[in-house]
């Protein structure tokens, strides 16, 4: 008795359950009230940082007196200048009309300085191939003179000068450039051909001034002729995208939901993959006490003994551990049966009900909608900071340049918004799984299967968000919390990288981990709850409670569907992408292959949105699958055999195994 206590009290039947109670209240109120007032609060906080803080600041560059290029931001109004060209590799720069594009590559006689340009004797560029701003009224303002930046009109003598500097100085070298972002990144070969002129012995150049703008642009410029040729078959295979990419991965699913229906095809896969588990494990197993045995014949020997034990006790545990995995399976072989039942029923679910593969389209679109007015807030937020100066040694000189900083009120505001960004968004994915978990009650509940249909899925749509808001709101803040404390702790990792401090490091890692493990228990408790709220119509607490002590008194079963559904996913989006991508190549190499430089690019594209896809299809269908094992359970616990609403191979499990 006491066993069955702590097991929890089974299901009973609510009088007159017809499935899905349709005498609903509305639960965990308080939350929704908390999760609006959020709303409201980030709403007005998005609405002060418009007002008081600019876009611009974050969208735009910044010039090493504080000026925004390309607005009239600052002391000096740069609207007709928007692109900067840098100077130095502490990201100080001036900025220009339009980054420079020399035929001759690099000018080593002309200097772009923080007062403009400086000419010497040989220089090629005039004043309209680079157009620097006016900086004269800037009070960081430093100009260059034969001394300070070309003694002797030596190249070589420049490059060490105050003013140059190795790249360290006021005053750099003009040379080609392309445009990123408003920014003027230098050009390899530009950079090339300065080198050996300014420094042909290579005296550290590489190091100093290969990459003024520092190491995060080196893969962009790298990367030009690569991404201006992705671009280009991109848009030449702009309709074969839409097409292929987001069509045939809705067709290609209901095929594969289909395919689950056919007799044979489920058992052979589920099979086949826990063969290949097992055999991968004992496959490993026998490679490494192979590699061992070798290891030990070597003459002269080339590993240590611990080396060996390593290999050879490694060898050991994995026998261990595959041979209690066939237990394992051999124990489970009935609930794996269940499991697949499930499966199956769940396939008849969704292709009773196609409307419910596209409801995480709408989910995209509401999450869309949230993050357009987030980013806004969030953008005008971070503009909301102050200007401040950093000042450099350049021998006598001091190299000014202006830096952005945040106070501690904008700072605080940021680690609000990012709460208000993982409620909203958890938020939006529970109350989906609500309204999943609702259509495939009603259609597993109903005597006639016959009058469930797509508006199944839209009446569980208002039901759930008309009554279940809340519940959806208890569970994604919980979630939101346990993410925001996992992001500190992030936060305080990237302060223990800084103060290199391994104990700090070991113990935030340590905390991080546990976190990590427990977000992932919340989620799957979570899920259940959701569950048990769509059938009975609880609370998020007593739906939490309800669905835990269901899943102990069936933890056999849940385990066994787990493997089943989480094989019968992956094989799913495997599947659906492949195929996918299969069908694109041939009908884009058959029709615009000539065209293009590459199919590869179109090709990996598509293979990213058919994955996508797949996972969204395969995310309805994961949620199905434990909403069908949580209604055959209930089914089971609250009829007898007579009574309950199980069919097809769920009905067939329960009359042979009883």
């Amino acid at each position: 008795m006491a066993e069955d206590e702590d097991m929890g009290e089974k299901l009973s039947a609510p009088p007159d359950f017809d499935g899905p109670t349709s005498h609903r209240r509305h639960t965990d109120i308080l939350c929704n009230i908390l999760l609006w007032m959020m709303w409201i609060s980030m709403t007005g906080l998005g609405i002060y940082a418009m007002q008081n803080g600019d876009y611009r600041l974050i969208l735009y560059p910044l010039d090493y007196a504080g000026n925004l290029c390309g607005t009239e931001k600052g002391e000096i109004d740069m609207t007709e200048y928007p692109y900067l060209y840098y100077i130095n590799d502490y990201s100080g720069g001036v900025c220009v009309k339009e980054c420079p594009k020399l035929e001759n590559l690099a000018d080593p006689y002309t200097l772009v300085t923080y007062d403009g340009l400086f000419q010497v004797n040989g220089s090629s560029v005039t004043a309209k191939q680079i157009s620097v701003a006016n900086y004269s009224a800037s009070n960081n303002t430093l100009t260059c003179t034969e001394d300070r930046c070309y003694p002797n009109n030596e190249p070589e003598l420049s490059y060490t000068s105050d003013g140059v500097n190795h790249g360290k100085g006021f005053a750099y070298y003009a040379l080609d450039t392309y445009e990123v972002m408003w920014r003027c990144v230098f050009r390899d070969e530009a950079t090339d051909k300065l080198n050996g002129i300014v420094n042909p012995n290579k005296n550290n150049f590489t190091e100093d001034v290969i990459d003024i703008m520092a190491a995060q642009n080196e893969h962009i410029k790298q990367g030009y002729d690569f991404w201006h040729n992705l671009f280009g078959d991109l848009w030449v295979t702009r309709y074969y995208l839409l097409g292929l990419g987001f069509g045939v991965p809705l067709v290609v699913g209901f095929l594969y939901a289909f395919m689950l229906r056919v007799p044979g095809v489920l058992s052979i896969m589920v099979w086949i993959s826990i063969f290949a588990t097992v055999g991968i494990v004992f496959a490993g197993a026998w490679y490494a006490g192979d590699t061992a045995s070798q290891w030990k014949v070597q003459d002269p020997p080339k590993y240590t003994d611990d080396e060996i034990n390593v290999a050879t006790y490694s060898s050991y545990a994995l026998y261990v551990v595959g041979g209690l995995l066939v237990l394992l399976f051999l124990f489970m072989r009935k609930r794996i049966q269940l499991a697949m039942g499930c499966v199956k029923e769940t396939s008849k679910s969704i292709m009773k009900m196609p409307l419910i593969i596209f409801f995480p389209v709408l989910q995209g679109l509401v999450f869309m909608v949230f993050m357009i007015a987030w980013t806004v807030y969030a953008t005008n937020l971070a503009s909301m900071g102050a200007f401040d100066t950093n000042t450099f040694e350049a021998g006598d000189m001091k190299i000014s340049v202006r830096t952005f900083e945040f106070s501690d009120f904008v700072k605080k505001c940021g680690w609000y918004m990012l709460f208000c960004f993982f409620w909203s968004g958890q938020f939006i994915l529970a109350l989906g799984e609500i309204i999943f978990a609702m259509a495939v009650a009603k259609w597993y509940f109903a005597r006639d299967k016959s009058k469930i249909g797509s508006l199944t899925v839209i009446s569980s749509i208002t039901t759930s968000i008309r009554y279940h808001s809340g519940t959806a709101a208890f569970g994604s803040l919980i979630i939101a919390i346990i993410k925001m404390i996992r992001s500190f702790l992030t936060y305080l990792q990237k302060k223990a990288d800084e103060m290199d401090s391994s104990i700090a490091k070991a113990i935030l890692c340590c905390c991080q981990c546990c976190l990590y493990c427990v977000e992932k228990c919340m989620r799957f408790m979570n899920k259940n709850a959701y569950i048990q709220t769509a059938i009975f119509g609880s609370s998020f607490c007593t739906s939490a409670k309800e669905a835990f002590f269901l899943i102990l008194r069936n933890a056999a079963r849940v385990a066994a569907i787990s493997y089943v559904s989480g094989g019968v996913v992956f094989v799913g989006k495997v599947f659906i992408m492949t195929l996918t991508t299969g069908i694109s190549y041939y009908t884009i190499d058959q029709n615009v292959g000539q065209e293009l430089h590459s199919i590869i690019g179109p090709l990996f594209f598509i293979a990213f949105i058919a994955w996508f896809i797949a996972g969204m299809f395969m995310s309805v269908y994961d949620m199905a699958i434990a909403t069908i094992l949580q209604c055959f359970v209930a089914d089971e616990e609250m009829f007898s055999a007579d009574e309950r609403y199980a069919e097809g191979g769920l009905k067939a499990w329960v009359d042979k195994h009883g």
